[in-house]
């Protein structure tokens, strides 16, 4: 068990790890490829790629439920943001710095939520009102191009505009999450990259010669596909609160890889941002850890001493994630809750 731990928590941190990786590196191929043709090869590396793994994993295919008729409209909704949504990431990032735009996709925190309030009418609490108020301060504060403290950064402006279609996205998908994970990353993938890779070749934009296209399409493959796939693997065993808990390094590790590889200043406006950005993602990971559904569960134990049965019912609120042992006394409990246990709760990605 502490193995199929440790695998997992191994798993989150890699998958943080490689779409942190997306900015920084898209930043230095675009330098030989356009910015939409850029955001089609990452989404057409990720179809690929996964599509290529869900070949050798047709038993998790065929035991997942499929995609119905009814899920259309969240599919289309889906695959629409996810053209525009890295087109608009990609402008950001050639137009503006690096380990900014790192920074910038915390955003998407904030729009997903608001997005699930005001159309979900999914509740808010306290404690996630402020964090989404610091990531807001704090996109803000990256988003002044710093010769005038009222002049925007263009390439801030359309990082923001990605985490938001982003959000709409998070909100569409998290409807049909139940179903095939591979399907979904395929159908994104294949989908939303023929879609960018369509609107490249309007622009004019020129297909890259072979070995950027296919550093590209690496890329694509451990930036959005992978990164998904080990998103889900650390679920099943961790999950979704802490999961989630470990992925929300990947801004921090992209500006970190933004400062030491692409030599990218430190400004006195960047490192407050950076702080007040951190503290917002820390009430995240707070809110998620202690709060996420939290209620009354009823436990009853039975056990026996001496071939006399005794029963005890207690009632207490607590999260989802905790674990009832039994290895005191050698008693059997029989427990009962409103949830399932361990890691009952899954997110949506």
């Amino acid at each position: 068990m502490r193995t199929e731990k440790i695998t997992a928590i191994l798993y989150a941190l890699l998958a943080a790890i490689f779409y942190a990786v997306n900015v920084p590196v898209s930043k230095v191929l675009m330098n030989g490829i356009g910015p939409t043709m850029m955001a089609a090869l990452l989404y057409l590396g990720a179809g690929i790629g996964i599509g290529i793994l869900s070949i050798f994993n047709r038993r998790d295919m065929e035991k997942s439920k499929k995609l119905a008729g009814k899920d259309l409209p969240y599919v289309i909704g889906m695959i629409l943001l996810d053209i525009a949504a890295p087109v608009f990431l990609m402008i950001g990032i050639r137009t503006g710095s690096s380990s900014s735009a790192s920074l910038l996709g915390n955003f998407e925190i904030a729009a997903t939520t608001v997005i699930a309030l005001f159309v979900f009418r999914e509740k808010v609490s306290k404690r996630l009102w402020t964090a989404i108020a610091l990531i807001t301060v704090s996109s803000i504060l990256l988003s002044f191009d710093g010769s005038n403290f009222f002049s925007l950064s263009y390439g801030s402006l359309f990082v923001l505009l990605a985490t938001v279609c982003w959000g709409f996205e998070n909100n569409c998908t998290r409807n049909i999450s139940s179903k095939n994970t591979y399907e979904i990353v395929i159908l994104k993938g294949i989908f939303s990259g023929l879609g960018a890779l369509g609107i490249a070749f309007f622009e004019g934009e020129s297909f890259p010669e072979a070995r950027m296209a296919v550093l590209a399409l690496l890329l694509g493959f451990f930036a959005y596909g992978l990164s998904i796939f080990l998103y889900v693997r650390a679920q099943n065993v961790l999950g979704a609160a802490r999961t989630s808990a470990y992925y929300a390094v990947n801004p921090f590790v992209g500006a970190f890889l933004s400062f030491v590889f692409l030599k990218e200043k430190l400004s006195l406006v960047y490192i407050l941002a950076l702080i007040i950005m951190a503290a917002g993602s820390a009430l995240v990971v707070a809110d998620t850890l202690i709060n996420h559904h939290a209620h009354p569960h009823t436990h009853t134990f039975t056990h026996t001493h001496d071939g006399t049965t005794h029963t005890h019912t207690v009632t207490h609120t607590h999260g989802h994630d905790h674990f009832i042992t039994d290895d005191l006394h050698g008693h059997h409990h029989a427990v009962s809750e409103l949830e399932s246990l361990p890691g009952a709760v899954h997110h949506n990605i």
